[in-house]
């Protein structure tokens, strides 16, 4: 392997890591193994730190071609809990209001769900890392302040609906860079006059990476352990 001239890894983000926790675990194991004083480690994509599934890890000279990767289609397995809603729209925070859900049925979900697929706007979550003047939104949001943030543009293109038995919804989701899966589910729940947010989401694929492509990060680690680095510094 030649880390400093770029290798492309597949890894299935663990639950509770952040997105930056895996890259910086990935460049220590890196520079420590191989004796590289400085790397450049990136992702494309970041995952939430409830969310599992594909990331894909680029290193050295690698790193430039993030950005193309990013613009690939994501496909997500999304699990919904109807009838309550929290303030980051999954379970980093607790529920903060309860609704009905006995007038939810599969005929009203499958009225509702096409309505999300295509161009739509979406308004992403206060809990999002979302730039307003140079701040992050998460910002913000911790520090009790409230903050507008614009719609923005995005592309949709299949939700299909994989398991139903109130209250939980099971969807998957093929969307564009900057979809938030956890807004998706947001404005699923007021469309279906009953709140919703995320329990579970696991990213299934990146492009055509899929999840059977993807290292677990203990294997992971071996390899980088074990392989030889053609370009040690």
């Amino acid at each position: 392997m030649n880390f400093t001239e770029g290798e492309i890894f597949y890894v299935n983000k663990p639950l509770h890591w952040t997105s930056f926790n895996l890259v910086s675990k990935l460049r220590w194991k890196i520079r420590k193994t191989h004796h590289i004083k400085k790397i450049k480690v990136g992702h494309a994509g970041t995952l939430d730190p409830l969310a599992t599934g594909v990331m894909i890890i680029c290193t050295g000279k690698a790193t430039k071609l993030i950005e193309s990767f990013q613009y690939q289609t994501k496909e997500y397995i999304a699990t919904l809990e109807l009838g309550a809603t929290t303030s980051s729209f999954d379970l980093e925070k607790p529920v903060d209001a309860t609704y009905p859900t006995t007038h939810i049925t599969r005929e009203l979900i499958n009225e509702i769900i096409p309505r999300f697929t295509g161009e739509i706007m979406q308004i992403p979550p206060v809990y999002s890392a979302v730039k307003v003047d140079g701040k992050r939104a998460y910002d913000y949001a911790r520090d009790g302040q409230e903050v507008e943030l614009k719609p923005k543009l995005l592309v949709i293109d299949e939700i299909e609906v994989l398991d139903f038995a109130l209250p939980v919804l099971k969807i998957r989701v093929v969307c564009s860079k900057g979809t938030y899966i956890r807004a998706l589910a947001r404005d699923i729940g007021e469309a279906l006059n009953s709140g919703a947010h995320l329990t579970a989401l696991e990213r299934t694929r990146i492009g055509e990476t899929t999840l059977e492509n993807c290292y677990e990060i203990e294997d992971l680690i071996s390899v980088i352990e074990t392989e030889k680095d053609v370009a040690v510094l």
